[in-house]
């Protein structure tokens, strides 16, 4: 007991100095007492095949595919019209939606779905996401206290319950304390989420660099652009082979792409090519052209192409760079035809920035000098190829960075869909699939059915030092459980408590159970303390209700440190919070909802 008292209280001490990091923290305190005997090998690597484990790692994944198939911009786009730039509105709206969610879905899926949305509003809108970040991971649990399927110790106290000859819960019998503690919830965040803000002191969208869209807009690509279809019309291109028709030299005309799509069981697939000399045009090929609008007319008349709306390019397969010439380029005075950038990387070359100007026409024959900055199109892989050789010009930015950040919108359906029959799958219990596995489906299907450019894109998506924080952290319950320090502490405070009326037990047991859910998990919290609830309430011959639901929430309701619940953990990483920071926002909330609901709940469930 001694030992495993001392290892958690150094744990806490470091969690709270915050020099080290908290996965490295937490793995050396499981070191500790597997080390000392505490804990037995199977015990210590318990964590790490947790359902809850598992399940985390598979909503990383669903939640990173929400964000690249641009799913998560749609809705915080939505959000933010809502909201009209208003901050504080915007923090309304989000908590409100993830505790309606968080009624249905587990904690950890709700606030997994959510963090992609903020995430994308934040980058688009300005509205910084330390401030949403971690009231959104506290939503997720008060929303859980809407119905009996929220969070695992509603299930908890209604079966004890149930097993003692009380009548058990109802689905919604929980409905009034979800309200109230979501309302209690929005009071305190409020202002209290300020104080994340001026921590940070600043947005956290800002240096990322130019995306492909801003590269777009600068260089005003969309104003020649013009998208066509083939069609089997005689006298058409299909059947042509690009070289055939001298597009430059006749209309001054380039093919930036040509565009295959299919549909199929998973939705559409989109395949982007580059326009080589030898590249045959079949029919359906959707071909984009860039160049003067009367020349283009002209050729579309022609060749019987078939105009099609765009006021866009996409980057899925094909994208676009800057890239500067350096004083020492052999570049430099050659001209663009004669540069060999199309036939050694296979780019474009679709403008020059010079002298803040922009030339596009006749780029062929300019002469390349020192400090020009080209817009570069090509293949993904041929542009990050160009980033590591570098002798003659300097890739701005990052292009793997710019490639991520490239939604694969077309995909947006196919990922709703998926995240829709994994909350299906969670929330009705006559479909007998259990959530990790509901989740993990959900996860491989998203990467099947191509929401990611790659399986390593997927596993970049997962958080690992969240990870390896909670897989750490839980068996640290099964060593305050097997040593009886959760015992002792829970009935010596029941039975100093007793004597001093219903009220001052109900306090005691909310915040008994608030306290050791901050070092053991929410659900083993439950178990222990719901029979030591009901127990105590039997002695002083009042009705156990009350008593049963201040064990609930104190075991929910825990958000003054991160690796209490996932979605603390969740949150973590992404809104660069320490451990302080919990501590400072989350301390006063679970404090004022324990003095509230001490209040509430005899009102609702009378002694």
């Amino acid at each position: 007991m001694t030992i495993t008292i001392i290892v958690l209280i150094i744990t806490i001490a470091m969690f709270i100095w915050g020099r080290v990091r908290g996965d490295i923290v937490a793995l050396s305190s499981l070191m500790v007492l597997t080390a000392t005997g505490v804990l037995t090998t199977s015990e210590a690597l318990s964590g790490f095949s947790s359902p809850i484990l598992i399940m985390m790692v598979g909503l990383f994944v669903v939640g990173g595919a929400i964000f690249q198939t641009g799913l998560a911009q749609s809705a915080g786009n939505s959000i933010s019209k809502m909201a009209k730039g208003n901050e504080t509105r915007a923090l309304i709206y989000v908590v409100l939606a993830t505790s309606i969610i968080g009624a249905f879905v587990s904690n950890t899926g709700t606030v997994a779905i959510m963090m992609p949305i903020i995430m994308s509003m934040a980058a688009s809108s300005g509205i910084r996401s330390s401030r949403l970040l971690m009231p959104v991971a506290f939503a997720g649990s008060l929303g859980g206290m809407l119905t009996l399927i929220g969070t695992p110790p509603n299930l908890v106290i209604s079966e004890t319950l149930e097993e003692n000859g009380y009548a058990p819960l109802k689905f919604f019998s929980f409905f009034p304390v979800g309200v109230i503690v979501i309302a209690i919830g929005l009071a305190v965040l409020l202002p209290m989420s300020l104080l994340l803000i001026k921590k940070k002191g600043k947005h956290q969208n800002g240096g990322k660099g130019k995306s492909v869209d801003d590269l777009a807009v600068q260089y005003q690509l969309h104003e020649n652009i013009y998208k066509y279809s083939v069609g089997n019309n005689k006298g058409g291109l299909a059947g042509m082979r690009v070289q055939d028709l001298d597009l430059q030299n006749k209309y001054g005309l380039t093919i930036l792409e040509i565009r295959n799509e299919t549909k199929n069981a998973l939705g559409k697939e989109i395949r982007q090519n580059m326009a080589w000399a030898d590249t045959m045009i079949v029919q359906g090929d959707i071909l984009y052209f860039y160049g003067d609008k009367q020349a283009m007319e002209t050729f579309a008349r022609e060749r019987h192409l078939v105009s099609m709306s765009t006021d866009r390019l996409d980057f899925y397969d094909i994208g676009i760079s800057e890239i500067v010439v350096l004083p020492t380029s052999r570049l430099i005075g050659t001209r663009i035809r004669d540069s060999r950038l199309r036939e050694d990387y296979s780019v474009n070359i679709l403008s020059i920035h010079r002298d803040k100007k922009y030339i596009k026409e006749e780029l062929s024959e300019h002469r390349l000098q020192n400090g020009d900055i080209l817009l570069v199109q090509g293949q993904w892989e041929k542009i990050m190829q160009m980033n590591h050789e570098n002798e003659n010009w300097v890739v701005l930015g990052r292009p793997d960075k710019l490639m991520e950040r490239v939604s694969l919108d077309y995909k947006a359906p196919v990922a709703a869909a998926i995240m829709l029959l994994m909350i299906v799958m969670m929330v009705f219990d006559f479909i007998p699939i259990a959530p990790v596995v509901a989740v993990v489906s959900a996860a491989l299907l998203m990467v099947f059915a191509g929401c990611f450019r790659s399986v390593d894109a997927a596993y970049k998506t997962i958080n690992w030092e969240s990870v390896m924080l909670i897989a750490s952290m839980m068996p640290m319950s099964i060593a305050l459980e097997k040593t009886g320090v959760s015992q002792i502490v829970s009935e010596n405070l029941v039975r100093s408590l007793g004597a001093l009326g219903p009220y001052a037990l109900l306090a005691g047991m909310y915040f008994t159970t608030s306290l050791m859910t901050m070092f053991i998990s929410n659900t083993a919290t439950a178990v222990l303390m719901a029979p030591i609830a009901l127990t105590a309430a039997q002695q002083i011959g009042v009705s156990p209700y009350s008593f049963m639901f201040a064990v609930t929430l104190g075991a929910s309701m825990c958000f003054a440190s991160p690796f209490s619940t996932p979605p603390n953990a969740l949150v973590m990483k992404a809104g660069r919070y320490t451990f302080m920071d919990y501590i400072i926002v989350g301390l006063p909330l679970q404090i004022i909802i324990g003095i509230v609901m001490t209040i509430i709940l005899p009102l609702l469930f009378p002694f």
